[in-house]
């Protein structure tokens, strides 16, 4: 029997357990949604998964120096690493918050609250599709990693340099679990946080003619950008690149004076093709730009362990191909399970596989419980349907991956041989 016959044949099994822990599951959710945990404040959410990792029955469990929790089962040929960053955005104007933010409210099928869907639900997630796989004996010439990651809110892709870097694991295939309604997601585009700078002259504000206000020439450089962003380079399957400016400062040593520089923050999002250098160049290029200064930023933040990991906020793009056994498993996996084809595409904002392939070149795709449209908003919320639809997906995932691997090199030594 195949393990896609394995799945299938268990299929309803795996229903019945995964409905039987949904107490379990939404418990565990909502203990974590408790925790505040922004970037560099996960220590007490990452406490909480571990006590869970233990109740589960991992059969190892660590903390790394910077502070990600990595939780295995299995030790076969086939590395496979799952993700959930641990961390949350903060809540922003309490008043816009219809309930407690960190009371991981129950209703209607959903649970709301901070980090409900971004993404504590694809870490309760992964950790109960560890207890399934354990007690339906789903476990095959793989070793399984069960990551919590930290700082992805801040610098997405950072935790993960670090694993990959540093803690002497070497996955062929890392799968994020950030929400997607739980269709199977395989790239997005990149980003970078770019600064521009432009200098003038100080001086009193009641003779304004004395100086010379860098406010007045970036609000010309502010309108190339507007339009710059109406130009930029599309992909069929990524879409467009953009440009945004999300903030604008100036220095000054009075508001009765004029200021000495102005600054402001671009949101870039790179599509296919476009690269750090050419995003610079296209910046440097506009006519307002010829005396500006333009800079890519740097995160240098410690995490909760106080390990500084320094990380360029350039963020590449990635895009793992269709036919990558990864993605076909995943499809293959919830034909299985859902009994229909998934969608297949790509996230609209960035995840931690800016990190494992964007820059590692790792084979990174994913799914994840809740709609991408909820993250980071006052709303925030998941299905407890999803919560239960997708133990049973990433239970049954690592055995569809290594069978699909181990059919493509099948295939591939017949055809060597056939061609010799």
């Amino acid at each position: 029997m195949t393990p896609f016959q394995t799945i299938a044949a268990c299929r309803d099994r795996l229903s019945a357990l995964a409905r039987a822990y949904e107490g379990d599951l939404v418990t565990f959710l909502r203990d974590m949604i408790a925790i505040p945990g922004e970037s560099s404040g996960e220590h007490a959410v990452v406490q909480r998964i571990e006590r869970e990792m233990e109740k589960v029955g991992f059969e190892e469990i660590r903390i790394d120096g910077l502070g990600n929790i990595l939780g295995r089962i299995g030790s076969g040929k086939h590395v496979i690493m799952m993700d959930s960053h641990t961390d949350t955005v903060g809540i922003g104007n309490p008043r816009e918050w219809k309930w407690d933010p960190h009371i991981g409210k129950v209703q209607d099928g959903y649970v709301y609250g901070r980090g409900a869907c971004d993404q504590r639900a694809g870490m309760a997630c992964l950790v109960y599709a560890v207890k399934l796989i354990k007690e339906l004996g789903l476990l095959g010439d793989y070793t399984l990693w069960v990551v919590g990651s930290v700082q992805e809110e801040d610098c997405d892709g950072l935790s993960w340099l670090y694993i990959l870097r540093e803690d002497g694991i070497q996955p062929e295939l890392v799968l994020i679990t950030e929400p997607s309604s739980l269709q199977v997601y395989r790239g997005h585009r990149g980003r970078m946080e770019i600064e521009v700078h432009l200098y003038g002259t100080s001086c009193h504000a009641s003779a304004p003619e004395r100086g010379d206000n860098p406010i007045y020439k970036m609000t010309a450089l502010v309108r190339e950008i507007e339009t710059l962003n109406t130009r930029l380079t599309s992909d069929p399957f990524l879409g467009r690149g953009t440009v945004a400016v999300t903030e604008i400062r100036s220095l000054s040593p009075s508001l009765c004076a004029v200021p000495s520089s102005c600054s402001i923050h671009l949101d870039r999002r790179l599509t296919a093709g476009e690269t750090k250098e050419s995003a610079l160049a296209e910046i440097r290029a506009l006519p307002s730009a010829k005396d500006a200064e333009v800079e890519i930023l740097q995160y240098a933040q410690p995490s909760y362990t106080g390990l500084v990991y320094p990380m360029e906020k350039y963020y590449p793009t990635w895009v793992l191909e269709p036919e990558h056994p990864a993605v076909r498993a995943a499809v293959e996996t919830f034909q299985q399970i859902e009994g229909r084809a998934p969608v297949v595409d790509k996230w609209t904002f960035s995840t931690n596989g800016v990190g494992s392939m964007g820059i590692c070149a790792v084979p990174t795709m994913g799914f994840g419980p809740g709609d991408e449209v909820d993250a980071h908003s006052v709303g925030e919320r998941v299905s407890i349907d999803h919560l239960v639809r997708a133990v049973q997906l990433y239970a049954a995932f690592p055995l569809s991956y290594v069978h699909t691997v181990e059919q493509q090199m099948a295939t591939t030594t017949i055809d060597s041989q056939a061609g010799e």
